[in-house]
């Protein structure tokens, strides 16, 4: 689920460029290639983990396509990034329409010149990568959907284009399995990408240590978001409540964790009056380890710090006419992964009106004060680990896209 246009930076011309560093050979060199697509910060950030599975697999073949920075250091030449201009809802993805057509242009181009990609890996970003799996089937390019999307909470159609263009769905929720089976669509259980990308998570104590926090300070996380709108409607609202609850607990520590899509000195605007609250930098995640309580924008990030066991209370903020929409198109209870992946309401969700500073400062305060209700919720977070599988997940969903693309078992 996932910035405004017009500053985007011109599309660059790959046949000028050299490859990034990593095992993943150059777009224009011999050799096997495979064209990785994602549009997102969380789509980058998983496929950061397929491209270095795929680079030690198959180190002779080329990784190239769509993708960020992270995706560009695990080893993959990125023709195209846009991951720094994700938008939240429907109507506010119209501005950078130009751009995105720019992108999906020069990589239908690159699906349709020889030597044509193995296969196509599609990471989560459905408006664009249906429309990039029907180029493809066109091409006769197979198509493989990692990080496929949620049928299972709206549009559950598209289950349907999903069987006619799409080569084999490798699922992340193990929930999900059963529903692309009955749609007759080939699919593998791989587990979330999470699991691996984790393993090299500080603990609460190096977190702590990384930040210099003391042991013993109550330190609240502040994760407004990896896009830009999302930002701008949730942050102030996180910051009056951080403001709240450290006049009510004069020695809490309140950090922001930057994703590294967003602009930090729109950030430092949006905290004016705030001098107590602390931006962090490129270690979001160190930030998510060290904190008591997290309050956190829906996606991606609730999940990884549900699997680093921080309570969190998961807060959303969509346009009104987005917020409209998704009444009427949402199937599931809950707006928050680790709610979703667990089948019940196990950290506070609070979303458009409700996400005020005053209501947010007293959830947090009504957590801090109950040790329980905050070991509730590490105790369940702990149920994850088991639901996604084992450590392995790059390398199980990278043994499937080479079977995909003709490389045997």
């Amino acid at each position: 689920m996932r910035r405004g246009p017009s500053s985007a930076a011109p599309l660059r011309d790959p046949a000028r460029e050299s490859s990034r560093a990593g095992a993943a050979a150059p777009a224009g060199s011999d050799g096997p290639g495979i064209m990785l697509v994602a549009g997102e910060a969380s789509g980058d950030l998983h496929g950061a983990t397929l491209c270095g599975a795929l680079a030690e697999l198959a180190p002779g073949w080329r990784l190239f396509g769509m993708g960020g920075a992270r995706m560009a250091a695990a080893g993959m030449d990125v023709l195209v990034d846009v991951t720094a201009h994700a938008v939240v809802g429907g109507s506010g993805a119209v501005g950078r329409l130009p751009m995105l057509y720019g992108a999906y242009r020069r990589l239908v181009r690159r699906l349709e010149t020889a030597p044509r990609p193995r296969a196509l890996v599609l990471i989560d970003f459905p408006e664009f990568n249906f429309r990039l799996a029907r180029a493809a089937h066109r091409a006769g390019v197979p198509v493989v959907y990692f990080i496929p999307p949620q049928i299972w909470a709206w549009r559950a159609g598209r289950v349907r284009t999903i069987a006619r263009l799409v080569t084999r769905v490798l699922a992340v929720f193990p929930f999900e399995v059963p529903l692309y089976r009955a749609a007759g669509v080939p699919v593998d259980f791989v587990g979330h990408p999470l699991v691996d990308s984790l393993r090299g998570a500080p603990s609460r104590a190096a977190a702590r240590g990384r930040l210099r926090l003391d042991t013993d300070a109550v330190v609240l996380g502040l994760l407004p978001g990896s896009r830009a709108k999302e930002v701008e409607r949730l942050l102030p609202a996180l910051r009056d409540a951080a403001l709240e609850l450290t006049r009510a607990r004069p020695g809490v520590r309140c950090l922001v964790g930057l994703a590294p899509t967003v602009d930090r000195a729109r950030v430092a605007g949006l905290l004016r009056g705030a001098p107590g609250i602390e931006i962090v930098e490129h270690d979001a995640r160190a930030v998510m380890a060290a904190a008591d309580l997290l309050l956190a924008a829906s996606g991606t990030v609730t999940l990884e710090a549900a699997l680093l066991g921080t309570p969190m209370i998961i807060c959303y903020r969509l346009s009104q006419l987005s917020f409209r929409l998704s009444l009427l198109l949402i199937r599931v209870s809950w707006i928050g992964l680790p709610n979703i992946a667990l089948a019940r309401t196990v950290a506070p969700e609070l979303y458009q009106d409700t996400v005020t500073g005053p209501r947010l400062a007293r959830e947090a305060e009504r957590l801090l004060s109950d040790p329980s209700a905050l070991a509730a919720q590490r105790a369940a977070f702990a149920e994850l680990h088991g639901r996604f599988g084992p450590p392995g997940v790059g390398l199980r969903a990278a043994r499937s896209v080479l079977q995909a693309a003709g490389a045997g078992p």
